[in-house]
């Protein structure tokens, strides 16, 4: 087994930046426990996380201003 083989990756869990190896055996990478991926799983559903999009509602059409 080569030097470079028996390396592990190494990432910061994106949740609480503890680091945790990110290889298939890691069944919740790119976090380090189910807790974290809960978590950001959270974030997202609560819309914490939003894509900026640049217009802002007085911008938009009016028929898509209304929903």
């Amino acid at each position: 087994m080569s030097s470079s083989a028996s390396k592990k990756k190494l990432v910061a869990c994106p949740t609480c930046k503890q680091l945790t190896e990110f290889s298939t055996e890691n069944t919740f990478r790119p976090f380090c426990s189910k807790r974290c991926e809960l978590i950001d799983l959270g974030a997202w559903a609560s819309e914490q996380y939003a894509i900026p999009t640049g217009s802002k509602p007085h911008e938009l059409p009016d028929e898509l201003s209304q929903q």
